[in-house]
């Protein structure tokens, strides 16, 4: 029995949980999960897809018992897009930024594109939600966000962020904009370690 399980099980009185999944389908064990009212929402990862056909079928299991689950996926881009064979390769977000300095115009409309096409991809198969897009600022300090960032510039940052955003909106999803307020000025990795950014309050607020 996973600790997530465990959790969920003694939740009832707690916080709504975003929980996730083992495998490819959903297990006996998972639906008890699943079904528990401290279950709010659920993740998926690399290790629940093999094809479309397999992930259409496993949010199938998952309405069966749940039909008001929030289902969510990592699915920003470069390297952090769980679903791949089947999906278009989305490119990192910093590939935009990139071109944005010569043509703003362009990038930006490009990243509407993009968070449209991201999410009418995610929602033809049921999922509601896609934890993006990357808000933090490229300050080239933290390898766990480098390229996933879209600028090192607070401006160009909401030009095309905004944009993407409207993108997913138009594809009828809501966007997560996160590591807010920033991750990429810390070095540690938040995954594995306390990151401390020293910077005072004023310069965060300034631009991050």
């Amino acid at each position: 029995m996973s600790s997530a399980y465990k959790v969920a099980m003694s939740a009832s009185a707690s916080p709504l949980l975003m929980l996730d999944l083992e495998g490819l389908e959903v297990s006996a064990t998972e639906k008890d999960m699943l079904a528990h009212p401290g279950a709010g929402g659920l993740i998926l990862f690399t290790r629940n897809y093999a094809n479309r056909e397999q992930l259409a079928e496993l949010v199938r299991q998952v309405r069966a018992v749940r039909p008001d689950m929030l289902i969510a996926v990592d699915q920003e881009g470069g390297r952090v897009q769980r679903f791949r064979d089947g999906f278009v390769r989305l490119p990192p977000m910093a590939a935009l930024g990139q071109r944005y300095d010569q043509s703003p115009t362009e990038e930006v409309r490009e990243a509407a594109l993009l968070g449209e096409l991201m999410a009418s991809e995610l929602t033809e198969l049921d999922i509601d939600i896609s934890f993006a897009p990357v808000l933090d600022l490229d300050y080239g300090n933290s390898s766990v966000i480098g390229d996933r960032s879209f600028h090192g510039d607070a401006d160009a940052m909401i030009a095309l962020a905004g944009a993407f955003i409207d993108g997913m909106s138009a594809a009828g999803m809501a966007a997560t904009g996160k590591h807010f307020p920033g991750h990429g000025h810390v070095v540690a990795d938040s995954h594995l370690e306390l990151p401390v950014d020293p910077r005072p309050l004023a310069d965060l607020e300034a631009a991050d």
